[in-house]
């Protein structure tokens, strides 16, 4: 799946990732949530990129986190940002807020990045199992995981540490999951 999403160009990237942020707007959830959760993007990996969304939910009033790992605990959780300048490269491939950032305990919605997910909820990340083990903290907020169409599947392989999420994202539609831990 990284090899395939890795043949995009960078403009149907982009233009998919619109199309995933429009259809996120359109979530009841996402569209009444007073704290939500979005990523940094890995550019150099193809991946979804809904950090445009932070602007305009910061106007409408909601507080934005992002994740971040711990690097003596190598946790993660999300932490409050106001500006997308403040997150910082911290040796994950990826921006994150800084230690200082307020730590979220509790957020309504949280965009997953996936490079695979199946129509039961369950998502393929890199493998270190950073969501599986944080999103159960967050309950009862509402997890979409965002990937381009062509990243959906039926089926993923999965065990009981693999934590699915509420509803699938993509650029073509929005999936909600009937089964939910």
């Amino acid at each position: 799946m990284r090899g395939l999403r890795n043949t995009m160009p960078e403009g149907a990237c982009a233009q998919r990732s619109l199309a995933i942020c429009e259809n996120l707007r359109g979530i009841p959830a996402f569209q009444t949530a007073k704290t939500v959760a979005l990523f940094w993007p890995i550019t150099t990996r193809h991946e979804v990129n809904v950090a445009t969304l932070h602007e305009e939910l910061v106007q409408r009033g909601v507080r934005v986190a992002y994740p971040a790992i711990d690097p003596e605990t190598n946790v993660m959780t999300f932490r409050f940002v106001n500006e997308t300048s403040e997150l910082v490269e911290a040796g994950y491939g990826f921006a994150e807020p800084p230690p200082s950032a307020e730590e979220a305990t509790s957020l309504d919605f949280i965009a997953v990045p996936a490079l695979a997910a199946s129509t039961d909820g369950h998502r393929i990340g890199y493998g270190a199992g950073y969501y599986d083990r944080t999103l159960p903290r967050f309950r009862p907020g509402v997890f979409a995981a965002v990937l381009y169409d062509f990243q959906l599947l039926i089926e993923v392989p999965h065990d009981e540490r693999d934590y699915p999420v509420d509803m699938l994202v993509t650029d073509r539609k929005i999936l909600h999951v009937e089964q939910v831990l």
